[in-house]
């Protein structure tokens, strides 16, 4: 059994400000190592489910931030940036579960450190024009259309919450609960690495009955992603790229655009977007 595990590093226990997750924050280094504890666990409950392989992929910010000489030993790391897929990088059919550690609600939610990929440049984001997602949703929807069933969640409440609204199948692990974007009331560390490690066993233990025959072909069929950025220069440079256009349904369809294709196109073509609103922008995420 083949087990991916996508890490960021909002979402991790004991994390709730920009000082922790950002490079030359005060506290980051100790970050870092929450967050190598966050999946160490989840490894561990892979492990005790069965699994034969592990790849992690660290994807939050430079995707340099997991201790590699702490990391589990019978775990792969996918490291460094860029990678065409971002937080999915190397996710591919031939796997039997992926598993999504110290995630975060999307942009506009009352989650720790909430935002969806670029902190506030990005306003809102849509999947086939109604459903409203961000990090976790895109996420989620790309690695299921890829034939891989997302089994596992950790992080804050309102993050796990918003991974039950895509799929009430997903085990979660809160190791927080948000009181503000910048505060929480936090479960003790090895509790918290407890219920990572109990959710990632128990919901690789269950991938087998969620997998259907054919779900390792991939899904092609087309959706629609819509994107409404904080600034109309950013949707006016993305509208000069082949099949992006204004999304005239938006009342703010100036700072929209949207695109249409099968989900893994759209996902490794939203990274293009966000290399280009960097470009133009150089936001800091958490402003």
């Amino acid at each position: 059994m083949k087990v991916y595990i996508s890490a960021d590093m909002e979402g991790v226990t004991g994390l709730v400000g920009a000082d922790d997750v950002q490079m030359g924050g005060r506290d980051y280094e100790r970050g870092r190592v929450m967050m190598t504890g966050d999946v160490n666990a989840a490894v561990r409950g892979a492990l005790a489910a069965g699994a034969r392989e592990v790849v992690v992929n660290d994807t939050h910010s430079t995707m340099r931030n997991l201790l590699v000489e702490d990391l589990h030993p019978a775990a792969a790391l996918v490291r460094g940036k860029p990678k065409p897929m971002g937080m999915l990088q190397d996710l591919d059919g031939s796997f039997d579960a992926a598993v999504f550690v110290g995630h975060h609600a999307r942009a506009g939610a009352l989650g720790v450190l909430s935002h969806s990929f670029m902190g506030h440049e990005i306003e809102d984001m849509w999947l086939d024009d109604d459903r409203a997602m961000g990090e976790i949703g895109f996420a989620y929807a790309t690695a299921t259309a890829l034939g891989v069933p997302v089994v596992a969640l950790s992080g804050c409440d309102v993050a796990c919450a918003e991974a039950a609204e895509w799929d009430a199948n997903v085990r979660t692990a809160p190791v927080k609960y948000a009181r503000d974007r910048f505060a929480a009331r936090l479960r003790p560390a090895d509790e918290a690495r407890a219920a990572i490690e109990e959710a990632v066993r128990e919901g690789v233990r269950e991938a087998p009955s969620r997998t259907s025959p054919a779900s390792h072909t991939p899904d092609t069929t087309e959706h629609t992603l819509t994107v409404r950025w904080q600034s109309a220069s950013v949707a006016q440079q993305l509208a000069g790229i082949p099949g992006v256009t204004p999304s005239a349904g938006d009342a703010a369809h100036d700072r929209s655009v949207r695109v249409s294709g099968d989900l893994p196109a759209l996902f490794r073509l939203f990274g293009v977007f966000q290399n280009v609103a960097y470009a133009l922008t150089g936001q800091a995420p958490y402003c």
